[in-house]
């Protein structure tokens, strides 16, 4: 059987960085993979982290500047990234458009960081 989330049903979490739209997640109609998308605004730029798992984002809207390892990647949209596992990483949204970005990963994955324990964000749970 096919499971349907309806527009109405995506759960929205706003944090200080950005805004997670979840279309589907462990407890929401899927069983081992989160599907959300990042809107962030002009300027914005997400903690300094680490996730668990591999996350792919798409930037469908704006661009980015990703810091992956130490490493600079520059996205625009259409631009596809694979987030390889246990790397630590930061987004920061284009200064003028922001950022607008599909991201999938899996459906248990734990963010950590600088002095933070491991959680599964709101937005993949």
């Amino acid at each position: 059987m096919d499971t349907v989330i309806r527009r109405a049903d995506a759960r929205r979490t706003t944090t200080p960085n950005a805004t997670m739209t979840t279309f589907a997640s462990p407890t929401q109609g899927a069983s081992r993979q989160a599907l959300w998308r990042v809107e962030m605004a002009p300027g914005a730029a997400g903690p300094d982290h680490v996730m668990a798992g591999e996350q792919i984002w798409t930037v469908v809207g704006g661009a980015a500047r990703v810091e992956v390892a130490g490493e600079v990647v520059a996205l625009a949209a259409g631009d596809t990234l694979v987030l390889p596992a246990g790397l630590p990483r930061r987004v920061h949204a284009d200064a003028e458009r922001g950022l607008e970005a599909v991201v999938t990963g899996p459906g248990d994955d734990t963010a950590s960081g600088p002095g933070r324990d491991p959680v599964v964000p709101p937005w993949i749970a």
